[in-house]
């Protein structure tokens, strides 16, 4: 079974099967060269999410991977709770750059694939030359907000559920695992990114035998096998780093990204409003423009929304739909 369909396949981007870790990986690759930019997708995702900026990083020079993590897509699925612990994961995707063998790499990383990012960096499990992170938190802020904020405990609530043995399976796959195609589209903002032949690569990829026990045992060994290290212990990533946020993410609080300059010493972050926690997906052209300016080294606009008049055709006036406008740093 074909889970990206052709039709919806990027002729630039090809995919292939690479050997890391003692596991195999599927990764999509776009463009050639002697520098890497890796792309982490998140829950309950697939390396599709990452069609929009492939080929953008392929046009700056970078040889663009996507892989599906462990348990995703057809890469290898190990059984046990322990195979998703973060050290494995980080051990994955060192092992992805090691295969890759290229003099530079950029990290860009999504959700579940951020949460392996960030702990990457802190560690320095493999030199970056750039750090890109979307919707997921720095582990530092993100530990001071959900010990004094009940709203983001609230939000964060499907973390326990996930602890929960074959409850949490059972519930997502139902009827053919549509539930997981739901939670994309109704969290979303714009939803027209997100047509029924989108929303049925994540559930056939989710449909999968052992696929959504794979997705949850990333939550249930994130909590059973968590570093439990201090914030002010938390070592800085001297990376240069860029988040991008959507800031309508149904799951986590924009809050949870106050004060990450403190454990990131070159840090930037650009907020992007009326958009979701599917941030690239959702805004890909604004999303591409900042990455872009972030790897050449030029300014990175902000992003603003704004309220349009429009003058329809019975002469009346009306109020046109709201849209994303990018402006100059000041």
């Amino acid at each position: 079974m074909d889970i990206v369909e052709a039709g919806l396949r990027d002729a630039s981007i090809r995919t292939t099967f690479v050997e890391a870790n003692g596991l195999t990986f599927e990764v999509d690759q776009c463009g050639e060269g002697d520098k890497l930019a890796i792309c982490l997708h998140g829950f309950p995702e697939h390396s599709f999410s990452w069609r929009y900026q492939l080929p953008l990083l392929a046009s700056l020079g970078y040889e663009a991977w996507a892989p599906n993590l462990r348990g995703y897509g057809k890469s290898s699925r190990p059984a046990q709770v322990e195979d998703y612990k973060l050290d494995n994961l980080m051990a994955d995707v060192a092992g992805l750059i090691d295969a890759a063998g290229k003099k530079e790499v950029v990290l860009v990383a999504h959700d579940w694939g951020a949460v392996i990012a960030w702990q990457f960096a802190i560690e320095k499990i493999r030199p970056l030359t750039h750090l890109i992170i979307c919707n997921v938190p720095h582990p530092g802020p993100m530990t001071r907000l959900i010990k004094n904020s009940w709203a983001q405990k609230k939000k964060s609530w499907y973390v326990l559920f996930f602890q929960l043995p074959w409850l949490p399976e059972r519930m997502l796959g139902k009827n053919n695992a549509q539930p997981v195609a739901d939670a994309i589209f109704n969290s979303s903002v714009d939803q027209s990114r997100f047509p029924k032949e989108v929303l049925e690569v994540y559930r056939k990829n989710a449909d999968q035998p052992g696929a959504l026990t794979a997705m949850v045992n990333y939550y249930r060994a994130l909590i059973r096998y968590r570093k439990a290290t201090p914030v002010e212990e938390i070592p800085k990533i001297d990376t240069p780093t860029l988040m991008l946020w959507g800031e309508d993410d149904v799951a986590l609080d924009k809050e949870s990204t106050y004060g990450t300059e403190e454990f990131v010493t070159d840090f930037r972050i650009r907020y992007l409003p009326r958009v979701s926690h599917w941030v690239q997906q959702e805004a890909p052209e604004v999303c591409n423009v900042m990455i872009e300016a972030f790897l050449t080294g030029e300014e990175i606009p902000n992003a603003h929304w704004e309220l349009a008049l429009s003058l329809p055709d019975i002469g009346l006036p009306d109020i046109g739909l709201p849209d994303i406008s990018l402006t100059d740093v000041e």
